[in-house]
This record gives structure tokens, sequence and C-alpha cells, in this order.
């Protein structure tokens, strides 16, 4: 259902049947990792004129990642991230997977 970089990748589906009968299949919620709890890649310094987008594709080769490395430093909001200049970001291995500095 979703590309296996998506965020919601893996995450299941219920169905809740309306009054009508009609049946509604909708994605059960997704539990944000505890982020210590992920292999630390490493630590990107935040500078002047970056986007989140541009670190993840640099950091993960990826720039639809940035939602990873908005897991890693506790940002429910991406914009977050980018407010301080010089701020440290952990880059980490996605969940559950082998490796890293914590892993």
């Amino acid at each position: 259902m979703f590309p296996p970089n998506s965020r919601y990748a893996g995450i299941a589906t219920a169905t809740l049947v309306q009054d009508d009968g009609r049946p509604v299949v909708y994605l059960r919620r997704r539990f944000v990792p505890a982020p210590e709890r992920l292999g630390l890649l490493g630590e990107h310094l935040v500078v002047q004129g970056e986007r989140l987008d541009q670190i993840a594709a640099q950091e993960l080769g990826d720039a639809e990642g940035f939602w990873r490395v908005c897991d890693a430093n506790r940002a429910l909001r991406p914009s977050d991230l980018m407010a301080e200049i010089g701020r440290r970001l952990r880059i980490t291995l996605p969940e559950g997977m082998p490796g890293g500095d914590n892993a």
C-alpha cells in the first residue's frame, strides 16, 4: 500500500463497518519509536539555509526520509528541527534495524 521508504510502510489496516453496512478501511495508528532505541549513525550540524529534505538526502540518501530524522530527534513538527542554527541532529537507522553505535 505504501512504498518501503514511507513512515507508514508495514502499518496494518483495519476495517470499520458503518451502520449502513459499508466498510471503511483505515490505517492503524503509527507509534513513534523512542529515539534511544534507534541505532545511531551519526550527527548533522544544522547550517543556515538548509532544509530537512536536503539533510535527509545527504545523510540517508533519501530526501523523503526526513521523517526518520524527525523520529530520531523527537520532533512532531519538522520545522522545529531547522529553527536553531548549530543544532546537532541525530541521524539513525530505522527502528528494528541492528547496527550503529546504540544498537
